[in-house]
């Protein structure tokens, strides 16, 4: 007989633990930006030094930077933020490799669950800025945009940095998904602002963020969908 604690039903309870968890942890998060992009870019790359550019600017405009807790352009984002004396957040991952949280986080937590991590990147942010990155960066991204696609959350700027690593991308878009298949409209390509220079990023964030008193911390973000 399987015990209960490996059924299903069981893992509700440590789900709903973890939600939780996160509300309560970043229920003082005020005026935030996310920052996504590769955990394997190494201090002294491009990367990673764009996004410990993007941290510190977030921080001189009056933003927290939310990143998800583990090294590269992750680290970038929390050193930069630390760099100049803001809030850095690290929502870490537990993987079985085991992703160590980075050390300029100054508030951490912990998740077990993709999904209930990626609520929290979505509830306390107001803007995203997503470097180049793998499969969980493409994650992120295309929820975030799936999500304002759907009216399921509303209004919030996101950035894609990088022309060098996503134009492939974005033509693929472009060509396929919208022009010859017209499975996207061409006002789903607007969701996301498409620039080279993370200082260009941050300022079209900073500038299209919506006011952080219209945030409901209670419901979500926004209509409570998320």
């Amino acid at each position: 007989m399987i015990e209960f604690t490996q059924q299903d039903t069981w893992r509700i309870f440590r789900i709903m633990a973890e939600f939780i968890e996160g509300f309560e942890g970043m229920a003082p998060v005020e005026r935030a930006v996310s920052v996504f992009g590769s955990a394997r870019a190494r201090p002294g790359d491009k990367h990673y030094e764009m996004a410990r550019t993007a941290g510190r600017l977030l921080v001189e405009n009056g933003f927290e930077v939310i990143t998800g807790g583990g090294p590269g352009v992750m680290e970038g984002a929390n050193r930069g933020a630390h760099e100049a004396g803001g809030q850095s957040i690290g929502l870490n991952i537990n993987l079985p490799m085991e992703q160590e949280p980075n050390p300029y986080i100054k508030h951490l937590i912990s998740f077990r669950y993709f999904f209930v991590r990626k609520v929290m990147f979505l509830k306390y942010a107001l803007g995203t800025i997503v470097l180049p990155g793998g499969f969980g960066t493409m994650d992120e991204l295309f929820e975030l945009i799936t999500l304002q696609q759907t009216k399921k959350i509303p209004f919030m700027p996101v950035a894609l940095v990088g022309k060098d690593y996503y134009s492939g991308l974005i033509g693929w878009l472009k060509s396929k998904m919208l022009g010859e298949y017209n499975y996207i409209n061409a006002n789903d390509m607007e969701i996301f602002y498409f620039c080279d220079k993370v200082e260009e990023a941050v300022e079209y964030v900073v500038e299209n963020c919506p006011s952080a008193g219209g945030l409901d911390k209670t419901t979500g973000v926004g209509d409570g969908s998320v």
